[in-house]
């Protein structure tokens, strides 16, 4: 059983903001995946984040899973509404979510699969979902550790990931990504 990673549009955008997806790349090592709803969202986030342009055409993240069965939608509309605080007037908001972490609970393909995200509500629902978590920081770190990067320019990717703007968990230190 292959254990995929599904990176949300914050992970997306955060590597994209500095210009450095193929380092996301190189750490999903071709497990990357992502949903319908995460895709058009990728696809929206592109007017400000250009480079995520180019993760749209190079098909790296595969084809976005579509959502097609009306049960399957019904309780990820469930999920977007009780557990994310989606509204009826914005059906879009936070369908990412609500979609990844339903498809790695309930479709078999999927099972032991990663959600990775900055997004504190989404990682507890996740968790409490029994969804193996990683955010931005830790996805470095593979980077680091698989000698993709080397940890001080790490630390300072991660830190210019902030300065553009980026909410993430930072590392205290370059020995916080050398592990």
């Amino acid at each position: 059983m292959t254990e995929y990673l599904f990176p949300d549009n914050t992970v997306l955008c955060n590597f994209a903001a500095v210009d450095r997806l193929d380092l996301l790349r190189s750490v999903l090592a071709g497990r990357g995946r992502w949903t319908e709803a995460v895709a058009y969202e990728a696809g929206r986030s592109a007017a400000y984040v250009p480079a995520l342009n180019g993760l749209l055409t190079d098909g790296w993240l595969g084809t976005a899973i579509e959502i097609d069965s009306e049960p399957d939608a019904r309780e990820i509309e469930r999920i977007r509404r009780a557990v994310f605080g989606g509204t009826e007037n914005r059906p879009l908001r936070h369908l990412g979510e609500a979609q990844t972490c339903y498809v790695i609970t309930n479709w078999s393909v999927f099972a032991g699969s990663w959600w990775v995200s900055d997004d504190r509500e989404s990682l507890r629902y996740a968790r409490a979902q029994q969804i193996t978590t990683r955010e931005t920081i830790d996805l470095v770190g593979i980077a680091v550790v698989d000698g993709d990067i080397e940890a001080g320019e790490a630390f300072t990717l991660m830190r210019q990931m902030a300065d553009q703007g980026r909410r993430l968990r930072l590392p205290g230190s370059v020995a916080d990504l050398a592990c």
